[in-house]
């Protein structure tokens, strides 16, 4: 399953940008936004310009914040996002003109990682709160070994850091010890070298230099997270500055076809139907 791991990841495959609102043919359709949702929208650029030869595709990450910054101020035509927009964000949206649409086009899974020589295997949704918080300290309190839990967190301009901050923080602050990372690339790489730590990644970014825990008993699957018995699920989107049209359009109506569909399924998340 092909990873990307870089936040800066760039699929720039044109001499020169667009800063509108809709691509047309020979010019570039700009995505920016949501590190969690690069590699599903990486596999589908590359296959949507395969069958469109003349529509070329920028895609960049930083995260849902700067995505969504990036379609309020102009420089996108689709902005990736692992939430939804904030109401702050629409009112200041609205207030430049710009009248942001979402589009769901996956479902996924916060998933919880720790190191692989990590004896943990589950935690409850209590647990890993307090651990964020700061208030569990060491893995013996929750049946590991007598080492200090090292935090591992997304910054503030994350979507996967804002739903976390919901469903498992419930608003409360991570904890100031710990460490902020860019990407969910960036979290696979500190799990895997520190037999210590915990993060939490997209269920698509899975690999075997990190761990799944279950949480509340429950394994993040495809299954789990369609039917919501899995508690940290979210839906992935796309927006837009009104209705798409043109090739904004029909890039939209291609991730959310059955063959954009079989590629969100095989990059890892889950698919809409």
């Amino acid at each position: 399953m092909k990873k990307v791991l870089n936040v800066l990841l760039a699929c720039l495959v044109s001499l020169s940008l667009v800063g509108g609102h809709t691509a047309l043919a020979g010019e570039t359709l700009v995505i920016k936004g949501s590190t969690t949702l690069l590699p599903v929208a990486q596999v589908a650029a590359e296959a949507y310009m395969k069958l469109h030869p003349g529509i070329n595709i920028s895609l960049s990450g930083g995260g849902s914040g700067n995505g969504i910054k990036a379609l309020i101020d102009g420089s996108t035509d689709i902005a990736t996002a692992s939430r939804s927009i904030k109401p702050k964000e629409e009112k200041l949206a609205q207030e430049k003109g710009v009248y942001p649409v979402p589009h769901r086009v996956a479902i996924d899974a916060i998933v919880p990682v720790v190191h692989p020589k990590n004896p943990v295997t589950d935690l409850s949704t209590e647990q890993l709160s307090l651990i964020y918080q700061g208030k569990i300290k060491n893995w013996k309190e929750v049946g590991g070994e007598d080492l200090k839990i090292v935090v591992v967190s997304r910054d503030t301009s994350s979507g996967t850091y804002e739903v976390w901050e919901e469903k498992i923080l419930h608003k409360a602050k991570v904890t100031p010890r710990a460490q902020l990372q860019a990407s969910n690339g960036a979290i696979i790489q500190t799990i895997s070298r520190n037999k210590y730590a915990i993060g939490y990644i997209g269920l698509g970014y899975l690999n075997k230099s990190v761990r799944a825990l279950t949480v509340n008993g429950i394994e993040a699957t495809v299954t789990t997270a369609l039917s919501g018995a899995y508690p940290v699920a979210r839906p992935l989107f796309m927006y837009t500055n009104g209705q798409p049209k043109g090739t904004t359009s029909g890039f939209i109506n291609f991730v959310v076809s059955e063959d954009g569909q079989e590629l969100v399924r095989k990059e890892g998340y889950v698919p809409l139907f």
